[in-house]
């Protein structure tokens, strides 16, 4: 039996912000776009990765979730509170001027973490945390 990643959610509150970061700044293709009952869900994925996508969606994606649920996540999200993803790259140094280039929000400039790598950390238009890491050359 294979288990594999199929997909991966990240909570945005803009789309279109959020579509411009991941999209322009990372270099992830759009594969989909789809509105339903007044949410959208924008999927996302790096075209080495054809089997594995990022989707955006929104803070509560349960059109019955109640308004003081829907204002809780929100509140989470402003803070940066909801959990972001992890990233691999060959080059952290590169994604890490491309990606300030591009204009992210900088948490960590790239670094040699005693746990084998080295990686840096963005904030996304949304507020999750994303880290870019790349395998410590020994």
């Amino acid at each position: 039996m294979e288990i594999k990643l199929s997909q991966c959610f990240i909570a945005v509150d803009d789309h279109d912000k959020a579509l411009t970061f991941y999209r322009d700044a990372l270099g992830l293709e759009v594969r989909n776009d789809v509105g339903f009952e007044g949410m959208r869900w924008v999927t996302l994925g790096a075209p080495s990765q054809p089997d594995v996508e990022i989707v955006l969606e929104p803070p509560l994606a349960d059109p019955n979730a109640s308004p003081a649920d829907r204002k809780t996540m929100a509140e989470l999200l402003a803070k940066g509170l909801l959990r972001g993803v992890i990233f691999s790259t060959d080059d952290v140094d590169a994604a890490f001027e491309r990606i300030r280039a591009a204009g992210g929000e900088v948490l960590q400039e790239p670094v040699d973490q005693p746990y084998g790598v080295r990686d840096c950390a963005f904030r996304d238009p949304a507020g999750n945390m994303l880290r870019f890491s790349q395998p410590r050359k020994r």
